[in-house]
């Protein structure tokens, strides 16, 4: 079973009250077990909203606000939700399909907290409990480099 972000699969989650719909990652998830999370959903935070950018150990969005709480309990959340579904489904969790450079998501790099598009390394706070589990993550990023076409 894989844990994907439902923003990828289409869901109106995103900060800005859209998604991220990625047709390779849906086609994947047409042929595998899957559980859709949204940590930042999960965690209370409504769309749209202002965006959030990691700024050292916390995460805080454009007008200023610390919202790392939010961020920490809808990654405890979605984590929860995705191993009582693997449990329910007698199926370990495979991997995870994340959405890059999300505050929640992102995986190898994030933005930077300028809100000026610039990356860094480092992850997301759902791929930070994810990791040490040994889960693999990829994002939708993976799905272009690997060349998987619609």
């Amino acid at each position: 079973m894989y844990i994907v972000s439902k923003c990828l699969l289409g869901y109106n989650c995103k900060y800005s009250g859209g998604n991220n719909r990625d047709e390779r990652v849906i086609d994947f998830c047409n042929s595998h077990q899957f559980v859709a999370v949204c940590p930042e959903d999960l965690g209370g935070l409504k769309s749209p909203r202002a965006p959030a950018e990691i700024i050292g150990s916390s995460v805080i969005d454009s007008e200023g606000k610390d919202v790392t709480d939010e961020f920490k309990l809808g990654a405890r959340i979605a984590l929860d939700i995705a191993k009582k579904e693997s449990e329910g489904l007698n199926d370990e969790i495979e991997g995870a399909i994340l959405k890059a450079n999300s505050p929640s998501c992102g995986a190898g790099a994030v933005y930077d907290g300028t809100f000026s598009n610039v990356r860094i390394n480092g992850d997301g706070l759902f791929t930070k409990l994810l990791r040490p589990l040994n889960i693999e993550i990829k994002t939708e990023e993976d799905f272009k480099i690997m060349g998987v076409e619609k």
